[in-house]
């Protein structure tokens, strides 16, 4: 069981994925806007049946079908990783992205959408604002970076060592 040791922090990703979606679906109104910065951070509601960047397949019906089956098979493709990797920052890593999965999951198999809600504004260096997204999106994106980051300053190393 040492593999899925870190299975904790998916834990954790969700609840704090699915509480926050809760607090905006009660507190404020479908495209509600507040302002925590006045140009950088806000929060807004809203609800998305496509896939990041709005990703769409045509109705929201198609659309629920076919994320909540990709979602599954990147589910069973993160527990197959998990098991397979002895590195613990791949294992964190697997486990951020395994809890964001679950947490889109449970939006689009409860609602048929997702609950986005985080809105920045980047340097205007591809688009005005960055897309509306949440915890579990950010926790994929965390992941993600961090492999990205370990696989060339770690594991380029560890080859050279041998």
């Amino acid at each position: 069981m040492k593999k899925y040791a870190y299975l904790w922090i998916t834990l954790i990703v969700i609840i704090i994925d699915q509480l926050s979606k809760l607090l905006i679906r009660n507190l404020l109104e479908l495209g509600e806007i507040i302002k925590i910065t006045p140009k950088i951070i806000w929060i807004t509601y809203v609800q998305n049946t496509g896939a990041a960047f709005s990703l769409s397949f045509g109705t929201p019906g198609l659309n629920k079908i076919v994320f909540i089956i990709l979602s599954l098979l990147a589910i069973f493709l993160i527990f197959y990783l998990l098991s397979k990797t002895s590195s613990k920052i791949e294992k964190i890593s697997f486990a951020l992205i395994l809890g964001g999965a679950v947490g889109n999951l449970i939006d689009r198999i409860a609602l048929g959408k997702v609950t986005d809600f985080v809105w920045c504004d980047f340097p205007d260096v591809i688009m005005t604002r960055w897309p509306v997204f949440n915890i579990a999106d950010s926790s994929i994106v965390i992941a993600i970076a961090i492999i990205v980051a370990y696989t060339i300053f770690h594991r380029d190393k560890a080859v050279e060592e041998k």
